[in-house]
């Protein structure tokens, strides 16, 4: 049990929004169903004067938040929503590996940083269950602790950090860059680092949007304890991302059924032998989701199809966990900088983008290799094209030096 509690109905959106942006911020709550139990139903009448409003959100304090925007929360959990000035030699945007790595480099260098981050500071790594591939831990590291590693040290070195704070715009006037944010606020730059990462991609299929938080989920590391004793538990993709969280979410159910489209699975050779190997483990390759419906605002069937055979697969799992790509999150950059044709951002040798003094770092830069690694390694190129950008101008102090 948490000292933070979350009642609510899987039925109601702003249920789903605040569930999704505690789990980004990595809060631990606990989830009452009021639908499925009568005396939580009445103590939100209580602390509503009668009315039945979620969610209704009750603090370590006692004090209560009902329907809260995500600004509400934000501040309530105490997160900075506005920086202590309006004008730095860079701004980077997004709070991933790949921005923060940005940043620590640009603060030891004497370059005056401010990192806006939308949702969580970490990234997709913070929510990353388990990280086998990253150098200098043999033994593998929880998502959330190398996360937090990485943004301690940041703090480490005086940068200034914003989550819970979305940016809308860029634009350039009189040589400089103007960044807005979805709170209205307005920051100027010399130079701009684009480090907003990815998201999971979704099946677009039938019932999906009414069930995403009441029995679709894109996050194991979230939702998956939610499910402890359940009798199945199905995820969608095949690729080291879904295997991975396929073999962690065997920690709470008695199966886990994969689905793959492909005829193969793309995952590693390791991560296969270990998921084919596990007792708790169905793999069904060569199908497709068609559908998936509900009872009672919950999750209740997913259909699929064997793409050989035609036939038609019917499941009832207590929850579907979806792992089946990225799409980059550059929604707010469209007609500011040029894209490729799948929306991820296009650089020149120096990681410039189409925009003067704008670059691009990560998962959402055209020609990225969508890795962990890769990630911060590119963060660093990005600061020092930067750096020798700000050089250029002449605004960087003598201060900054090469490391």
């Amino acid at each position: 049990m948490t000292d933070l509690k979350v009642y609510g109905a899987p039925w109601c959106p702003d249920c789903r929004r605040s569930k999704q942006f505690l789990g980004e911020m990595r809060v631990p709550y606990d989830w009452i169903d009021i639908d499925e139990d009568a005396k939580a139903a009445e103590y939100v009448r209580e602390k509503n004067d009668g009315k039945q409003i979620i969610p209704t959100i009750i603090f370590e304090d006692g004090s209560v938040l009902t329907e809260p925007s995500n600004d509400e929360l934000a501040r309530k959990l105490g997160l900075t929503m506005k920086a202590e000035r309006t004008y730095y030699d860079l701004i980077i945007i997004g709070g991933g590996p790949a921005g923060l790595t940005a940043a620590i480099y640009g603060a030891r260098e004497g370059i005056d940083c401010l990192v806006i981050e939308k949702s969580a500071l970490g990234g997709q790594a913070g929510v990353t269950v388990r990280i086998d591939n990253y150098p200098g831990f043999p033994e593998g590291i929880g998502g959330a602790e190398l996360a937090e590693r990485i943004i301690e040290q940041a703090r480490r070195y005086d940068v200034e950090l914003l989550s819970a704070v979305g940016v809308r715009s860029i634009a350039r006037s009189n040589g400089q860059l103007l960044v807005g944010t979805d709170a209205g606020d307005e920051y100027c730059a010399r130079s701009v680092i684009v480090a907003t990462g990815s998201t999971y991609r979704r099946l677009d299929v039938p019932g999906e949007e009414d069930l995403i938080g009441a029995g679709i989920h894109f996050c194991a590391t979230c939702d998956g304890p939610f499910y402890k004793g359940s009798s199945e538990l199905l995820v969608v993709g095949g690729g080291n991302s879904g295997v991975e969280e396929g073999l962690f979410l065997t920690e709470f159910t008695d199966r886990v059924t994969l689905l793959e489209f492909n005829e193969e699975l793309a995952a590693s050779a390791l991560l296969q032998e270990h998921a084919r190997s596990h007792p708790k483990m169905q793999i069904l390759t060569n199908t497709q989701v068609t559908e998936f419906q509900s009872e009672g605002g919950k999750l209740k069937t997913v259909l699929a199809k064997n793409r050989a055979t035609g036939e038609t697969l019917e499941f009832h799992p207590k929850g579907a966990f979806i792992f089946i790509g990225l799409t980059p999150n550059t929604g707010f950059l469209d007609g500011t900088l040029e894209l490729d044709k799948w929306g991820f951002i296009k650089t020149d040798e120096t990681f410039q983008s189409s925009m003067p003094g704008v670059y691009a770092a990560g998962d959402l830069r055209s020609g990225s290799t969508k890795q962990l690694a890769s990630a911060t390694g590119e963060g660093v190129t990005a600061l020092i094209m930067v750096r020798q950008y700000l050089r250029k101008l002449g605004d960087v102090s003598s201060k900054v030096a090469v490391s």
